[in-house]
Formats: C-alpha cells, sequence, structure tokens
C-alpha cells in the first residue's frame, strides 16, 4: 500500500483521489529507495508499467517548497510525453499548491515558456532541443539542481538527441542524483549510466531489452499484396479492437489510413508530415477514445500515452528489435493484457525467430480468420449490442404504439431476422466467397487454397492497360480495389501488375479480361475516367527511360516488403521531426550479430 512508504499527506490525499491503490512493480521497487536515501538509479522496465509516478512521487516528497528555484529537471523525448509527465505531476501535487512544475518543449510558444520559467519554478520537464535554447538563452538556472530524470532514455537517444544530452548533463551541478528510466539498455545509455551516474541502484522490471509479460505475441503468414486485406480482416474479426498500425514510412502510413477511412474504419494517421497542430488533435480523439485506429510510424507515436489499447498491429516488422520491444509495449500497460500482432512475409519468418529470441517471449502462429469466422464475430457482437442496450424509456415511450402498430404483422422471427439482416448484410456480402489469405509456409509460401493457385496461374492471363500511375499515387492494392468497384465482383483472379509513372499493366485471366474492358468503358461504372485496354505493348515514357523504370517498378512490385532509397530517407526524416534532434545511432538489426565496437569513455564530472 501507498501507505506504508511514508508519503507525505497531501500526496497520499492526491493519489488517492486518482484511484492509486497498490504500487506497480517498479513502483514497489524504487520507492521505498528514492524516498529514504540520495542515490544515482536506474530503471529498466517497459513503458507503461508506472515509471512516472516511481520518479514523481519521491521528487514531490524531497522538494522544498519554501524555496523558489529548480530543484529537480526531467529530461524525456517527446512534446507529447513531456506534456504528459507535466500533466501527471500536478495530479500528483494537486494539494501542494506552492510547488510549480513547468513544462518546456518545441512546438509552443517560447515567449509563453519565457514567462513560466520566471516565476522560478521547482521541477522543469523538458524535451531537449527546446531546453538547449533556453540554456544558450540564459533563461533557466540549473544551479540549485539536486535530482535529474531521463525518462525513455533508449527512445531519446534513437532519436538523435545524444549531443543535446551530454550538454545538458555537463551543464548540471556535479551534486545532483541522476535517475534514468529505459525500455532497453542500448549502448548509447550504457554509456551514460557508466560517464555520469555514480554506483547506479539498479531495478530490472522484467529482463533486459525483453518485451512485458502481459503482451500475447501473434504472427500471421501473409503474401506481401494481401497485406492490407489480412488487415482489414483482422479489423473486423476484433470489433472491439482499440490500437494503433504501425507503418515504416509516413507515405505508407497516410495511404494505409485513407484506404480504412474510405472503407468506412475510424481510423486517423499519425506521422512527421502533419503539423503540430493537427498531430495534437489526432492524438487527443485517439486518447478519447473517439478513433479507433491509429495508423502511425514509430517516431509520431513516441510519447503517446494510452493505458487501454488491445491490439498493436506491426503492418511491417520493424528492422530492429529495440523498436520491435517499444512497438509491443505500448499495450499490454497498466496490469492489462494486450496483443501485438505482425503481419509477416514468408521470408521473413527469420525476424520472427530473432524477435523471440531476444525478448524470450514466443510468438504463436495464428490462422487469418476466414469470411465465415468474421460474419460469425460480427453477429455475435451485433447480438450482444441488442441485448445490453440502454433503453431511455422516457424518451421513446410516445413513439412505441406508432411502431408496434407498424411492425405487428410481423412475427418474432421474422423481426428479428429483419433487425439482424439490416445491420448484418454488409458483412454478409463483403466476405461472400472470400479468399484464404494464409500462406502454407511448408510449400514455399503457395497458397493453400485451390482458388488462390489458380490466381497465379498466368497461363490463361491477358494483359490490361490501366491509365493511372506512380504520379496518381497508386498502389498495387488500390488498383485491385479500384477493379473491383468498377466491376462490383471479387471472382476476377488477377495476376501480376507493372506499376509505371503514368500507367499500368495488370494481368487478369482471359474469361474476364473483356468484361472488365467493358465495365470501364461504362461511364456509370467508372465514374473516375480510368482508361483500361487490352494490349500485348507498352506505350514509351516521354523521358525515354521506360527500360529502366520497369525493370525498377517490376523489382518493387516484387518485393515490397524492401523500403526503397526513397522510403529510407523519408523514414530518417521522420526521426527529426521533434524539436532539432540529430541522426540517430544504428541499432543492433536482426542481422547483426557482431559484437559492439568498445568505445572511448569520459570520466564522470
Amino acid at each position: 500500500m501507498f501507505q506504508d512508504f511514508n508519503l507525505n499527506p497531501a500526496i497520499l490525499k492526491a493519489i488517492d483521489e486518482l484511484g492509486f491503490k497498490e504500487p506497480m512493480p517498479i513502483q514497489a521497487e524504487v520507492l521505498p529507495i528514492l524516498l529514504n536515501q540520495r542515490t544515482d538509479l536506474v530503471g529498466l522496465a517497459q513503458t507503461g508499467t508506472g515509471k512516472t509516478a516511481a520518479f514523481g512521487l519521491p521528487l514531490l516528497q524531497n522538494i522544498d517548497a519554501s524555496k523558489r528555484c529548480v530543484q529537480a529537471l526531467v529530461l524525456c523525448p517527446t512534446r507529447e510525453l513531456c506534456m504528459q509527465i507535466s500533466k501527471d505531476l500536478l495530479s500528483y501535487a494537486k494539494y501542494m499548491p506552492e510547488v510549480m512544475i513547468v513544462p518546456v518543449y518545441g512546438g509552443a510558444s517560447i515567449e509563453q515558456q519565457f514567462k513560466a520559467l520566471a516565476k522560478k519554478p521547482q521541477i522543469i520537464v523538458a524535451t531537449p532541443g527546446r531546453l538547449q535554447d533556453m540554456i544558450r538563452r540564459n533563461r533557466v538556472d540549473f544551479s540549485n539542481v539536486q535530482w535529474m530524470v531521463l525518462d525513455e532514455a533508449d527512445e531519446m537517444l534513437d532519436m538523435g538527441f545524444q549531443e543535446d544530452v551530454d550538454a545538458i548533463l555537463e551543464y548540471m551541478p556535479d551534486e545532483k542524483n541522476i535517475l534514468l528510466f529505459s525500455a532497453t539498455m542500448p549502448v548509447e545509455v550504457e554509456k551514460i549510466l557508466n560517464h555520469y551516474m555514480k554506483d547506479p541502484v539498479r531495478i530490472s522490471i522484467g529482463q533486459r531489452n525483453s518485451g512485458t509479460s502481459n503482451v500475447r505475441h501473434n504472427y500471421y503468414l501473409i503474401r506481401a499484396n494481401d497485406r492490407y486485406l489480412a488487415l482489414k480482416r483482422l479489423i473486423d474479426y476484433f470489433p472491439s479492437i482499440y490500437g494503433i498500425v504501425f507503418c515504416r514510412t509516413k507515405l505508407e502510413t497516410q495511404e494505409v489510413a485513407d484506404s480504412l477511412i474510405h472503407d468506412g474504419y475510424n481510423a486517423a494517421s499519425l506521422h512527421g508530415d502533419l503539423s503540430q497542430a493537427q498531430r495534437d488533435l489526432v492524438m487527443s480523439h485517439f486518447r478519447q477514445g473517439f478513433t479507433q485506429i491509429l495508423v502511425a510510424t514509430d517516431v509520431a507515436a513516441r510519447g503517446l500515452d494510452v493505458n487501454n489499447l488491445t491490439h498493436v498491429i506491426n503492418y511491417n516488422l520493424p528492422d530492429d528489435i529495440d523498436t520491435y520491444v517499444h512497438r509491443s509495449g505500448r499495450t499490454g500497460r497498466a496490469d492489462k493484457t494486450g496483443i501485438c500482432i505482425s503481419l509477416v512475409h514468408v521470408k521473413e519468418k527469420h525476424k520472427v525467430k530473432a524477435i523471440e529470441k531476444q525478448i524470450k517471449q514466443p510468438f504463436e502462429r495464428a490462422m487469418i480468420p476466414t469470411g465465415k469466422q468474421v460474419c460469425e464475430k460480427q453477429l455475435f457482437r451485433h447480438i450482444d449490442n441488442l441485448e445490453n442496450v440502454d433503453i431511455m424509456r422516457d424518451d421513446i415511450d410516445d413513439y412505441l404504439p406508432i411502431v408496434f402498430r407498424k411492425l405487428n404483422w410481423l412475427s418474432r422471427e421474422e423481426l428479428i431476422t429483419r433487425i439482424v439482416a439490416l445491420n448484418f448484410n454488409r458483412f454478409l456480402d463483403y466476405y461472400k466467397d472470400a479468399k484464404d489469405l494464409n500462406v502454407d509456409d511448408t510449400r514455399e509460401g503457395k497458397s493453400s487454397g485451390s482458388k488462390e493457385k489458380k490466381q497465379h496461374d498466368d497461363s490463361n492471363m491477358v494483359r490490361l492497360f490501366f491509365g493511372l500511375g506512380k504520379r496518381d499515387h497508386i498502389k498495387p492494392n488500390s488498383l485491385i480495389g479500384k477493379i473491383n468497384d468498377v466491376t462490383r465482383t471479387k471472382d476476377i483472379n488477377i495476376g501480376h501488375i507493372d506499376l509505371m509513372e503514368n500507367y499500368s499493366f495488370v494481368a487478369v485471366d482471359g474469361d474476364h479480361a473483356q468484361f472488365v474492358v467493358d465495365c470501364f468503358a461504362d461511364p456509370m461504372k467508372n465514374k473516375d475516367g480510368i482508361r483500361v485496354e487490352i494490349t500485348t505493348g507498352e506505350p514509351k515514357e516521354k523521358s525515354g527511360r521506360s527500360k529502366e523504370r520497369k525493370s525498377r517498378s517490376k523489382r518493387e512490385d516484387e518485393m515490397p516488403e524492401r523500403r526503397s532509397r526513397k522510403n529510407k530517407e523519408s523514414f530518417r526524416d521522420d526521426k527529426r521531426q521533434y524539436d532539432d534532434g540529430r541522426s540517430k545511432k544504428r541499432k543492433k538489426s536482426f542481422d547483426d550479430d557482431r559484437p559492439e565496437r568498445k568505445r572511448s569513455s569520459r570520466r564522470r564530472r
């Protein structure tokens, strides 16, 4: 119980109102130490395990409220996390009006922050870039700092703040205690530990660089071109899902989010191309539950603290294991359980084994549900909603006689049937004859279903010309979607797709080729006016580089899991979106088993 820690009565009153009863594991380990002695401390625990209270309560306990000077600094990687920590500390200090806590972060009015710092707060919560700016402008005095907290240290250094953190640490007085909290312990964090901390107490909740035990890890083997279809089917199969879908690049993130929204899902995107105001709005809606599915890049999602996420979905597996640990740690927080799902191409199975070895938790191979299974799940949800609906009698009593007279001719069975059909026909129609999306890895990725085998048989394929290309921001999945929309059927077998700059070629089975052309020739069906023709040749690109573009396009289509140079640059740009972070250090990849090179060290000042 928190009463056993001899906390200030004002703090106890505040956390009791917040519903704090039993301390979480990291709190139970850290609080007795920090409340009873001055020491450096390293806390290794996943995000969402209660670390803010673990360091926040001792800070408030040890603050001298009578002194108007900065006594504690909390450094964190993102604006969002900075705001969240500040909010939490203020809630713990609700009955300590003399304690002032000021957040300092980029993307907000620096003049307002100048005014707040001029009031000499006892605690500052800051991001590295903006704090460095304040230091350069001589707007903050750290000469009386006794406690410095580095929260989410691994993410902070991963985002390129190594130099900023080093500079800030050098600026701090020698007589201070450093509290470092991290989900993983990469070499850069070890460097801070060795250089700036003196005989720290080490607390580890769970195993080093491991995942939380509250998370179940599932993976689904799919074909690369079925990735989006698999995502939709899983969302439909988990109708109460409240989760994050992680994508590699900003472009992919936006495309997946746009596709989900177009298909009727409650989704939003979060990435570095959004303005700060847009990011704030998206995250506010997601935190409040107004948005069900958040599609995000890794960097944009950092600092997003949501305790009730049911699922994390890896649209693609990340390139390094630490990133997977951070992604999966977004769910299963605050002693709740969660599921981390990975959509895995058969050629990526080695990555699953590498992650298992690192996090020391098993992965379960799961099967993508069939269309019938999805429909059954949705039906049961609909029935549950009918059973549990909250009836506002006072509001509807006046209308019920009219309803009864109108529906009196229907039997009980017929009425129930119509109610179910009204809300359920859409799923039945969509998943009628839905194909099997699972891959039989024992047969080198060939489909286990006869229908899919036929799809990949090119002997009866006819090549169609489509007047859409890369410049139209078209992707293979979205092109298939347009064909399905215009033809109003999903029974057409589609083979290889070549995406060119200004046009595309799509192989369809010969029995349906003319049917597809005729459908696209109908302006009532083809409202976008897309030109489609049966062809055996290729028009020349104006630039005279058609062969090069064809070759490049073919490589990209056949290996969609491999990121292009452009996407890599976009990914790196995404990591520099917050404050003035610099390029990140290279992290340990799945295929990198070489030992870390020993680095020179500086003495602790």
